[in-house]
Protein backbone atom coordinates (compact mmCIF):
# COMPACT_ATOMS: atom_id res chain seq x y z
CA UNK A 1 0.00 0.00 0.00
CA UNK A 2 3.08 2.57 1.09
CA UNK A 3 6.39 3.13 -0.31
CA UNK A 4 9.02 1.94 2.00
CA UNK A 5 8.51 3.59 5.32
CA UNK A 6 11.62 2.20 7.11
CA UNK A 7 13.38 5.58 6.81
CA UNK A 8 12.41 8.89 8.37
CA UNK A 9 12.75 10.69 4.95
CA UNK A 10 10.81 7.54 3.08
CA UNK A 11 8.01 8.55 5.49
CA UNK A 12 7.67 11.95 5.24
CA UNK A 13 7.98 11.88 1.45
CA UNK A 14 5.27 9.20 0.93
CA UNK A 15 2.55 10.73 3.58
CA UNK A 16 -0.55 11.88 1.77
CA UNK A 17 -3.55 12.46 2.73
CA UNK A 18 -6.48 9.98 2.33
CA UNK A 19 -10.18 10.78 1.02
CA UNK A 20 -12.01 10.29 4.07
CA UNK A 21 -15.09 8.34 2.29
CA UNK A 22 -12.23 6.17 0.57
CA UNK A 23 -10.51 5.25 3.87
CA UNK A 24 -12.05 1.72 5.01
CA UNK A 25 -11.42 -0.88 8.07
CA UNK A 26 -9.44 -1.58 9.81
CA UNK A 27 -8.83 1.54 11.68
CA UNK A 28 -6.66 1.79 14.07
CA UNK A 29 -6.89 0.56 17.58
CA UNK A 30 -8.29 2.50 20.61
CA UNK A 31 -4.11 1.71 21.43
CA UNK A 32 -3.11 2.99 18.23
CA UNK A 33 -5.05 6.12 18.31
CA UNK A 34 -3.69 7.10 21.68
CA UNK A 35 -0.25 6.37 20.83
CA UNK A 36 -1.34 8.61 17.80
CA UNK A 37 -2.80 11.24 19.68
CA UNK A 38 0.65 11.02 22.09
CA UNK A 39 3.08 11.58 19.30
CA UNK A 40 0.74 14.44 17.50
CA UNK A 41 1.57 15.91 21.39
CA UNK A 42 4.80 16.36 20.91
CA UNK A 43 5.03 19.31 18.67
CA UNK A 44 6.77 22.81 19.04
CA UNK A 45 4.62 24.48 22.01
CA UNK A 46 6.36 27.63 22.97
CA UNK A 47 5.26 28.40 26.54
CA UNK A 48 4.77 25.03 26.99
CA UNK A 49 0.66 25.55 26.98
CA UNK A 50 -0.30 22.30 25.36
CA UNK A 51 -2.78 24.64 23.51
CA UNK A 52 -4.83 21.93 21.50
CA UNK A 53 -6.62 19.27 22.50
CA UNK A 54 -8.08 16.17 20.36
CA UNK A 55 -11.55 14.25 20.87
CA UNK A 56 -11.92 11.05 19.45
CA UNK A 57 -15.26 9.69 18.23
CA UNK A 58 -15.74 6.27 18.67
CA UNK A 59 -17.91 3.96 16.45
CA UNK A 60 -20.63 4.03 19.05
CA UNK A 61 -20.77 7.50 19.24
CA UNK A 62 -20.86 8.19 15.04
CA UNK A 63 -24.99 8.06 14.82
CA UNK A 64 -24.78 10.81 18.00
CA UNK A 65 -22.77 12.75 15.89
CA UNK A 66 -24.32 12.39 12.68
CA UNK A 67 -27.35 13.78 14.51
CA UNK A 68 -25.37 16.82 15.78
CA UNK A 69 -23.92 17.84 12.54
CA UNK A 70 -27.73 17.39 10.98
CA UNK A 71 -29.52 19.33 13.80
CA UNK A 72 -26.44 22.08 13.08
CA UNK A 73 -26.97 21.69 9.54
CA UNK A 74 -30.78 22.11 9.58
CA UNK A 75 -30.45 25.20 12.60
CA UNK A 76 -28.66 27.04 9.48
CA UNK A 77 -30.63 25.76 6.98
CA UNK A 78 -34.06 25.46 7.73
CA UNK A 79 -34.53 24.11 3.67
CA UNK A 80 -31.90 21.41 3.29
CA UNK A 81 -32.53 19.21 0.54
CA UNK A 82 -32.53 15.15 1.37
CA UNK A 83 -28.84 15.38 -0.51
CA UNK A 84 -27.54 17.91 1.48
CA UNK A 85 -28.39 16.06 4.81
CA UNK A 86 -27.49 12.73 3.23
CA UNK A 87 -23.99 14.14 2.69
CA UNK A 88 -23.79 14.88 6.16
CA UNK A 89 -24.69 11.54 7.16
CA UNK A 90 -22.01 10.02 5.42
CA UNK A 91 -19.29 12.85 6.79
CA UNK A 92 -20.09 11.19 10.77
CA UNK A 93 -19.95 7.96 9.17
CA UNK A 94 -16.54 7.70 6.89
CA UNK A 95 -13.62 6.32 7.85
CA UNK A 96 -12.75 3.83 10.73
CA UNK A 97 -11.34 6.67 13.39
CA UNK A 98 -12.41 9.97 13.90
CA UNK A 99 -10.19 12.54 15.76
CA UNK A 100 -11.87 16.21 16.51
CA UNK A 101 -8.82 18.03 16.54
CA UNK A 102 -9.60 21.42 18.70
CA UNK A 103 -7.33 24.83 19.02
CA UNK A 104 -7.49 25.84 22.56
CA UNK A 105 -6.11 28.70 22.84
CA UNK A 106 -4.52 30.54 26.26
CA UNK A 107 -5.63 33.97 26.13
CA UNK A 108 -4.57 35.09 29.60
CA UNK A 109 -0.28 33.95 28.36
CA UNK A 110 1.98 35.83 27.06
CA UNK A 111 2.33 33.69 23.92
CA UNK A 112 0.70 34.98 21.07
CA UNK A 113 -2.76 33.38 19.62
CA UNK A 114 -0.79 33.03 16.29
CA UNK A 115 1.56 30.77 17.93
CA UNK A 116 -0.99 28.55 19.51
CA UNK A 117 -2.51 28.20 16.49
CA UNK A 118 0.41 27.69 14.52
CA UNK A 119 1.17 25.13 17.29
CA UNK A 120 -2.69 23.30 16.98
CA UNK A 121 -1.71 23.22 13.09
CA UNK A 122 1.51 21.04 14.12
CA UNK A 123 -0.02 18.78 16.30
CA UNK A 124 -2.98 17.73 13.57
CA UNK A 125 -0.04 17.45 11.50
CA UNK A 126 2.53 15.40 13.85
CA UNK A 127 -1.42 13.12 13.84
CA UNK A 128 -1.38 12.68 10.44
CA UNK A 129 2.12 11.71 10.50
CA UNK A 130 1.55 9.10 13.22
CA UNK A 131 -1.27 7.71 11.38
CA UNK A 132 0.91 7.43 8.19
CA UNK A 133 3.97 5.61 10.06
CA UNK A 134 1.79 2.93 11.92
CA UNK A 135 0.27 2.11 8.12
CA UNK A 136 -2.71 4.10 7.81
CA UNK A 137 -4.39 6.99 6.24
CA UNK A 138 -5.56 10.11 7.47
CA UNK A 139 -7.87 12.70 5.63
CA UNK A 140 -8.06 16.46 7.80
CA UNK A 141 -11.38 18.05 6.95
CA UNK A 142 -12.55 21.50 7.94
CA UNK A 143 -16.20 21.84 5.99
CA UNK A 144 -18.64 24.10 7.78
CA UNK A 145 -19.51 22.00 10.79
CA UNK A 146 -15.57 23.29 12.50
CA UNK A 147 -16.88 27.09 11.98
CA UNK A 148 -20.32 26.28 13.56
CA UNK A 149 -21.04 27.48 17.14
CA UNK A 150 -22.99 24.47 18.30
CA UNK A 151 -20.60 22.13 16.71
CA UNK A 152 -18.08 23.03 18.31
CA UNK A 153 -19.87 23.45 21.75
CA UNK A 154 -20.08 19.83 21.55
CA UNK A 155 -16.32 19.27 22.14
CA UNK A 156 -15.16 22.32 23.95
CA UNK A 157 -15.99 26.04 24.61
CA UNK A 158 -14.80 29.60 23.42
CA UNK A 159 -12.32 30.71 22.57
CA UNK A 160 -11.51 26.67 21.30
CA UNK A 161 -11.71 26.73 17.69
CA UNK A 162 -12.50 23.20 15.71
CA UNK A 163 -9.01 22.91 14.05
CA UNK A 164 -10.38 19.86 11.90
CA UNK A 165 -11.84 16.69 11.73
CA UNK A 166 -9.23 14.11 11.32
CA UNK A 167 -10.45 11.02 9.85
CA UNK A 168 -8.15 7.73 9.71
CA UNK A 169 -8.31 4.27 8.39
CA UNK A 170 -6.95 1.91 5.68
CA UNK A 171 -7.24 3.04 2.23
CA UNK A 172 -9.62 1.30 -0.41
CA UNK A 173 -7.84 2.20 -3.32
CA UNK A 174 -4.55 3.49 -4.38
CA UNK A 175 -3.77 7.29 -2.51
CA UNK A 176 -3.56 9.76 -5.59
CA UNK A 177 -0.04 11.85 -5.42
CA UNK A 178 -1.80 15.64 -6.02
CA UNK A 179 0.62 18.16 -7.57
CA UNK A 180 3.37 19.89 -5.07
CA UNK A 181 4.23 23.16 -5.10
CA UNK A 182 6.95 24.30 -7.31
CA UNK A 183 10.20 25.44 -5.14
CA UNK A 184 10.89 28.12 -7.67
CA UNK A 185 8.16 29.78 -6.61
CA UNK A 186 7.64 28.92 -3.08
CA UNK A 187 11.68 28.93 -1.35
CA UNK A 188 13.77 31.70 -2.15
CA UNK A 189 17.14 32.82 -0.32
CA UNK A 190 17.05 35.88 1.86
CA UNK A 191 19.52 38.80 0.71
CA UNK A 192 20.05 42.18 2.57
Amino acid sequence: MFNDLSSPLSLLRTRRSGKPRDLAEPGPSDAQLEEMCAIACRTPDHGKLAPWRFVIVSADQRAAFAELLLDAYRAQRPDAKRLELESIEQFAHQAPALVVALSSPRPASQIPLWEQELSAGAACMNLLHAAHAMGFAGGWLTTWAAFDDRVRDAFGTAPERIAGFIFIGTPSRPLEERPRPDLATTVTHWRA
